[in-house]
């Protein structure tokens, strides 16, 4: 059995007979938090999960160009805070089909009402940098949250990574090395350092 079937299994004996169980998956930018969460979507039973990406709640360029942080898209002040955590609050309350945003990164912008909980929908896997973040308001979301998930890479392997991403998204090496400087890696240092302990710790 692998690793994330493993985990798949813990999850499910956690949740016993509980109507809604709500999973944090964080880490910093270029972890592989969306890929875990989209595993452990297809690992648990079909129809009992959805993967709630805390990214759909990012800012649009327009208003961080009018706020001046443009420049420090991905850091934590360039989500909308207050409409994530409401979105969070009615998942665990258990409402009927919740609309919720999902970030295209190709267009990067967020797609309003991209998908749907439902009512049934046990397994909520929500995926994102700051879920662990220490720090106000970040620090209101700990009981929103029955399991957490912390993915540990090495700031080698971020790198590598976020570099594929960019060139990916059209930026020349140069471009996507001084972007990684001055926005991603603050953002991973910020993670790395300020973040709760996590239920779970994985590579």
């Amino acid at each position: 059995m692998s690793d994330l079937a493993h985990i798949t299994a813990d999850i499910f004996k956690r949740a016993g007979k509980a109507r809604r169980f709500v999973v944090a998956i964080a880490g910093p930018p270029g972890s592989g938090k969306s890929t875990i969460s989209g595993r452990l979507h297809e690992l648990l039973p079909e129809g009992t999960s959805e993967v709630v990406p805390m990214d759909g709640f990012h800012y649009d360029d327009i208003v961080l160009n009018r706020r001046g942080l443009r420049s420090r898209k991905g850091a934590p002040e360039t989500f909308d805070f207050a409409g994530f955590e409401t979105l969070l609050k009615r998942i665990r309350s258990g409402e009927p089909d919740i609309a919720i945003p999902v970030f295209d990164r190709s267009m990067e912008l967020s797609r309003a009402a991209a998908e749907i909980v439902s009512a049934d929908t046990k397994f909520i896997l929500v995926e994102g940098n700051y879920l662990l973040l220490d720090e106000e308001p970040w620090s209101r979301l700990a009981p929103l949250f029955d399991f957490t998930i912390f993915v540990d890479v090495p700031r080698n392997e971020l790198e590598r990574r976020l570099m594929e991403r960019w060139r990916g998204h059209g930026k020349s090496d140069e471009e996507a090395r001084a972007w990684i400087a001055s926005n991603d890696m603050p953002n991973i240092e910020r993670v790395l350092a300020r973040r709760r302990e996590a239920d779970l710790v994985i590579g």
